[in-house]
């Protein structure tokens, strides 16, 4: 009898277990695009599309579908907050398997960057993200994800079409090195040639020297 007790407990705890996960599972796939999503490089004009890692901002808005709201009322009765992320386009991804694509939105490393959470509400908001020092060198466009009172992604937004191949940012990396490096090292540059053509002047006095001592 406790045999077969124990045989149910663990039963039941497997089942649990696997409903648990299965509720935590979320498929990109599964999510509607319900927002409209936007970003600029602030004050560049004319637009490049290129920013720089530590010193451009992305200016970034999101609203819901108009549209969509208009034709399912009640659309938006679960949403609570907005995730703002970063994410590479697919020909940043290619043979690198630690940005690779995958349906579960647990695995996927597609948006990896987090750049602001913010109270959802249906007519929009905006925020302004300085372009961290870490971001790499790649092309880049904003997700925007809905999420639910338990955080859980329900609905998605991006600036990209679903290719994720238009209206890209190309983000270029900090090269780690200050303003003033390479000033010292012009200055020193300049001086070694300097030293240079002083040591051939001098060198060239005492050939002559010497030829006339003979």
């Amino acid at each position: 009898m406790a045999t077969v007790g124990k045989s149910v407990a663990a039963g039941a705890l497997v089942l649990f277990t696997l409903l648990s996960f299965a509720e935590s599972t979320v498929l990109f796939s599964t999510l509607q695009r319900t927002l409209v999503v936007e970003a600029e490089i602030q004050n560049q004009v004319p637009m490049t599309g290129i920013a720089k890692a530590g010193e451009d901002h992305l200016v970034i808005s999101w609203a819901l579908n108009a549209t969509l709201q208009e034709g399912v009322p009640g659309l938006d009765a679960t949403y609570e907050k907005v995730h703002l992320k970063l994410c590479y386009a697919p020909v940043s991804q290619v043979e690198r398997g630690w940005r690779k694509k995958n349906d579960d939105l647990h695995k996927d490393k597609t948006c990896t960057k987090g750049i602001a959470k913010q109270k959802y509400t249906s007519v929009g908001n905006s925020t302004t993200w300085r372009i961290t020092k870490d971001v790499p060198g790649a092309l880049y466009f904003v997700r925007a994800y809905l999420l639910n009172s338990n955080g859980t992604q329900v609905a998605y937004g991006q600036t990209t079409n679903a290719a994720r191949t238009t209206n890209l940012i190309t983000i270029e990396p900090i090269s780690g090195r200050h303003a003033s490096i390479d000033v010292a090292a012009a200055i020193f540059s300049a001086f070694s040639v300097g030293s240079l053509v002083f040591f051939l002047a001098l060198e060239n006095m005492r050939n002559k020297r010497s030829s006339s001592s003979k």
